[in-house]
């Protein structure tokens, strides 16, 4: 009798590992339709569909109440992104002259066409947490991201149009869903001048 041989068996070959900047810019690309920059670190393109506003934290968080609860806004370090209609970042040095706030030196500036903003990590990223304050919401568990890296306040929805929740400066007088950039500006202001005025209080007297 002649024995059968052993059957054969093949070696798999070693499974690539993931690759989460991958996953991260599809998820900008495929599930939000915004654009993202060739390179590392991922980066998002401002002035498409966007514009950004860029203040601190401690001014931003004063201005949340003005937003949509969709209203997509950013963290990075100390300071807090509003994402904000498209050429927004054009009209705000006229915006803050009729604010009466064009001669003063504010610790808020706008991203516009042709800029770049780093991209936060999804809600459900493989780094994502909770930047607010109190319990992390569900889903957002996950390892601390990088020292410095952005990460979402209030996400965008994959799927929905981001527009309709910026704020604009045609939401003037309450007109239409969107978020007025009028107040927002004008709130972020406000509490940017109130942190000079402290920080200024703050210094030391200089003596000849």
């Amino acid at each position: 009798m002649v024995g059968s041989a052993p059957p054969e068996h093949t070696v798999p070959p070693p499974r690539r590992p993931p690759d989460p900047s991958g996953q991260v810019r599809r998820w900008y690309e495929d599930g939000l339709g915004w654009a993202t920059v060739p390179g590392s670190p991922l980066r998002l393109a401002v002035g498409l569909r966007f514009d950004v506003l860029d203040v601190p934290e401690e001014a931003g968080r004063a201005a949340l109440r003005h937003l949509r609860p969709d209203s997509p806004v950013a963290l990075q370090d100390d300071r807090m992104r509003f994402l904000v209609a498209a050429d927004s970042a054009r009209e705000l040095p006229g915006l803050l002259s009729w604010l009466e706030w064009g001669s003063l030196a504010l610790d808020l500036t706008a991203v516009g066409e042709g800029g770049v903003i780093d991209a936060p990590l999804p809600p459900a990223g493989p780094a994502r947490r909770d930047p607010a304050p109190g319990p992390p919401r569900s889903g957002t568990a996950g390892p601390e991201p990088l020292q410095g890296a952005a990460v979402w306040l209030r996400p965008p929805e994959p799927g929905c149009e981001v527009e309709a929740s910026l704020p604009t400066l045609s939401a003037l007088g309450g007109g239409g869903s969107a978020p007025d950039l009028v107040r927002l500006v004008e709130t972020v202001a406000t509490h940017c001048h109130r942190i000079r005025l402290r920080r200024a209080s703050a210094q030391p007297l200089a003596f000849s």
